[in-house]
């Protein structure tokens, strides 16, 4: 099976929560392992969050879902610039604050994760996970 989502959201925290949803509604229709699910629905809140967060002007959080037998993506992207020094790695910074470790547990949940760099004023991040059959 292969389900492909596109969807444009305002940026506005109600947008995370929407976006996890379409992702579980999809996924529900996978034969998705329960540890990728609930791997999927961390990252594309903290991926969401993020653009909520930190995009320039009113511009919309823009998210591409593509679940095919073996894997899901996710691309989540928003106006602004990749932010100075985000090293997509699984160390959380020090030290810790309120913010500052959604991009370090991306990393430590992604099979892999990386900032595109396709057009100026764009952030754009694809993430992907490996989905696992139920009961294997």
């Amino acid at each position: 099976m292969r389900a492909t989502m596109t969807l444009s959201l305002p940026r506005q925290p109600s947008s995370v929560s929407r976006a996890r949803h379409v992702l579980t509604t999809l996924l529900s229709l996978t034969d998705a392992g329960e540890e990728p699910r609930g791997h999927l629905a961390v990252l594309i809140s903290e991926a969401c969050a993020n653009a909520v967060t930190h995009g320039d002007g009113d511009g919309p959080v823009d998210v591409t879902i593509v679940i095919d037998d073996h894997e899901c993506l996710i691309e989540v992207g928003n106006r602004g610039s990749t932010p100075d020094g985000a090293g997509l790695t699984a160390e959380l910074p020090g030290p810790l604050t309120v913010g500052g470790r959604g991009l370090p547990l991306i990393a430590a949940l992604a099979d892999t994760a990386t900032f595109l760099d396709e057009q100026p004023d764009q952030v754009r991040l694809r993430i992907t996970v490996g989905l696992t059959p139920r009961g294997l």
